[in-house]
């Protein structure tokens, strides 16, 4: 269905308008689009058109891609608990920690908090000494929620964090700090390729308004519920 707005929407400006859109050279920093994202007019926008989604984003404020994608990362069952958090660190309200000194290149662009499993596999790379094979296998039983692999896998890291010159006790608490967020991990690249998809939705929702709802009307046709959604929000 999204795919089906993105496509008849960019048809029927060029047969109206004679505007050529090509949605893979949009700039991801476009202001009026990242107005309608931070005032939460997110309404048929594909992962971002639930009201708690709209209701975030007009706390959130997003200034860039990287925080939208972000908080389509955040919006799942167990991490949605860190969106608080991460609005504070990001509008300068909470200090920004991170698990360890070696990790800050990595969370940098989520204020210190864990997001995405990749953010996983680098820390275990770069502290630990994990290939990214090894690494990758540490991704997998998270994702898969394996927590006897994931306990079996301690022993071998803090060994491995203890032979690059680091404590035991700060060790466990990097491990302990990757356990934890086995329950809710997400992968960077489902959350970035999602969110590519909606910015391609929101900047044409901004541009070209009339022809996105246009499309978004066909699409629903039936759903009186969807359909005065949509014509509450042009309201």
């Amino acid at each position: 269905e999204t795919l089906v707005v993105l496509k008849h929407t960019i048809e029927l400006i060029q047969q109206t308008r004679g505007i050529n859109i090509d949605l893979d050279k949009i700039p991801t920093d476009d202001e009026k689009t990242m107005k309608l994202w931070q005032q939460g007019l997110t309404e048929g926008i594909f992962q971002f058109d639930a009201t708690f989604v709209q209701q975030t984003l007009t706390k959130m404020h997003p200034t860039s891609f990287l925080e939208i994608s972000a908080l389509n990362a955040l919006n799942r069952p167990g991490p949605i608990a860190f969106i608080p958090q991460f609005i504070a660190r990001m509008h300068g309200e909470e200090k920004i920690e991170y698990v360890h000194p070696r990790a800050e290149p990595i969370l940098k662009e989520s204020y210190g908090i864990i997001v995405y499993q990749e953010q996983i596999m680098l820390i275990a790379s770069n502290y630990a000494g994990y290939t990214l094979g090894e690494a990758d296998i540490l991704r997998r039983a998270m994702s898969k929620k394996k927590y006897d692999i994931l306990k079996s896998s301690e022993e071998k890291f803090i060994n491995n964090t203890i032979s690059n010159g680091y404590n035991k006790e700060t060790s466990k608490k990097v491990y302990d700090n990757i356990l934890s967020f086995a329950n809710y991990g997400f992968n960077k690249s489902h959350s970035v390729s999602y969110s590519i998809v909606a910015y391609k939705m929101a900047y044409l929702k901004c541009h070209f308004p009339k022809y996105f709802y246009a499309w978004l009307w066909k699409e629903c046709l039936g759903n009186l519920d969807k359909t005065n959604l949509y014509l509450q929000e042009i309201k």
